[in-house]
């Protein structure tokens, strides 16, 4: 069998991981400047049906997640790619410290996981499709 491949290029696949890591680091940061650099500006996340985020969406969801767990730490426990796709599975913990879904802060640490199929291209990510623990979130807030 001959590679294709030379000697530290990197794939394609390896690439979409790169780029799904450094979108959730904007998660961990806060920074949603830097997701300039990893979303397309028509971005798309099918968790909300029917509704194209786009790049400002993005950020407008990332500052209401960091503004209602401002310690948020997403951590990748596994990513498997194949071309411009990537699945991942993470853990996210945080501390309830502003209001979510209109519950007041708690105060409580909370963790809860989520798994999300990315679509890559031109360097950015362009779709995602997320599904993640809500009930056991409410939960530990004592929402339900």
């Amino acid at each position: 069998m001959v590679s294709h491949h030379k000697k530290g290029a990197i794939t394609m696949a390896e690439e979409a991981v790169s780029i799904v890591r450094r979108f959730y680091e904007v998660f961990n940061t806060g920074d949603v400047d830097a997701s300039d650099k990893v979303v397309a500006e028509d971005y798309d996340n099918h968790a909300v049906p029917g509704q194209k985020l786009g790049l400002e969406g993005f950020k407008q969801g990332v500052r209401s997640l960091r503004s209602a767990f401002p310690d948020l730490q997403v951590t990748i426990e596994e990513a498997l790619a194949e071309g411009d796709r990537v699945a991942t599975r993470t853990l996210n913990r945080g501390t309830h410290r502003g209001e979510f879904e209109g519950i007041a802060a708690t105060g409580r640490p909370v963790t809860f996981g989520t798994q999300a199929f990315f679509r890559v291209a031109d360097g950015k990510v362009q779709e995602v499709w997320v599904q993640w623990d809500h009930l056991g979130l409410r939960e530990q807030l004592g929402a339900m």
